[in-house]
């Protein structure tokens, strides 16, 4: 074992942990999210009417979405450019490490776990129009997708490896340094991950009792891998298939993510099936890949220390 042992070098005073988040918070929400603020400010100096609901549906304010989609991705990327140089300098430790504890990036895992899950999203979208075709419009416009298609696949990924460097690695890491138990490295991080998601526009759409646990759950899967291939690769790749098929080929009016997709559903009805759903796919994706890269479960009440290290 070798990712999160990585951590077990004496560079894991608290305060560097704060000060990370601390500037990385600033650098996301401030910094990265000035090119957006100024277009806000032009649209209400060109009168239009700003509002929580104008914010959440671009188009609204005459927004192109391929624009507000690459303004909303802008904040993540300046926030990863800036927290992997303070990691190396705070924890003397290389992005890569924080990664998977070593000095080689396995690519051939984050392709596998992002094909096998943008099948399984294929799949469950297959079946939820086969059962009720009239929840979606069919948006094809080749104008659109092509620009949609290149902001997605090259940025998209960089959007969900800040989030996965962030709670899955850094923070993952600290917690197994701090405490040297694999489920708490795991559980704590994806109450964090779920609870960084508490501003977007499907708590409010669609209440936080049936969205939040979908945040979670996600959180608890990805980690779950992570501890299993002892590094990050697997959720990298799920997280970023993920977020650029419901950019690509599923949106909804209550979703962060507004774009000029393939399909658009109405009609949405959340409930408690959506989390069993979740928690069924997410099982079948780590049940693929532990078959494929033949994990143990009983790495998981293993204890974080040097003696583990191969």
């Amino acid at each position: 074992m070798k990712h999160l042992e990585r951590a077990l070098d004496g560079q894991n005073q608290v305060w560097k942990y704060i000060l990370v988040f601390l500037i990385g918070f600033l650098a996301t929400n401030f910094i990265g999210a000035l090119p957006l603020a100024v277009v806000i400010i032009i649209k209400q100096s060109q009168g239009f009417d700003i509002n929580s609901a104008s914010l959440i549906d671009f188009s609204v304010l005459g927004i192109n979405l391929n624009v507000s989609l690459l303004l909303m991705l802008i904040p993540f990327i300046v926030g990863l450019f800036v927290i992997i140089p303070l990691v190396k300098n705070l924890h003397q430790r290389s992005w890569i490490e924080v990664i998977n504890g070593t000095k080689t990036l396995r690519w051939k895992r984050f392709f596998f776990s992002a094909f096998i899950w943008t099948i399984i999203m294929g799949f469950i979208l297959w079946i939820h129009y086969l059962i009720a075709p009239q929840d979606y419009i069919l948006r094809f416009n080749l104008i659109n997708l092509i620009p949609l298609a290149i902001i997605s696949l090259s940025l998209i990924p960089l959007q969900t490896f800040y989030e996965e460097f962030l709670f899955r690695g850094y923070f993952m890491q600290g917690m197994a340094a701090w405490t040297k138990n694999r489920w708490q490295s795991l559980i704590i991080p994806a109450l964090l991950f779920g609870l960084m998601h508490i501003l977007n526009p499907e708590i409010k759409e669609y209440g936080f009792w049936l969205t939040m646990p979908q945040y979670i759950l996600f959180g608890l899967l990805f980690g779950i891998m992570i501890i299993m291939d002892d590094g990050i690769e697997t959720a990298m790749g799920a997280h970023a298939a993920n977020n650029i098929f419901l950019c690509l080929i599923v949106t909804s009016k209550g979703s962060a993510l507004q774009t000029y997709a393939l399909f658009e559903k109405i009609n949405v009805k959340a409930s408690i099936l959506d989390s069993v759903e979740l928690f069924i796919t997410g099982g079948l994706l780590i049940l693929i890949l532990g078959i494929k890269y033949k994990w143990k479960l009983s790495v998981l009440n293993k204890k974080v220390e040097i003696e583990t290290l191969k």
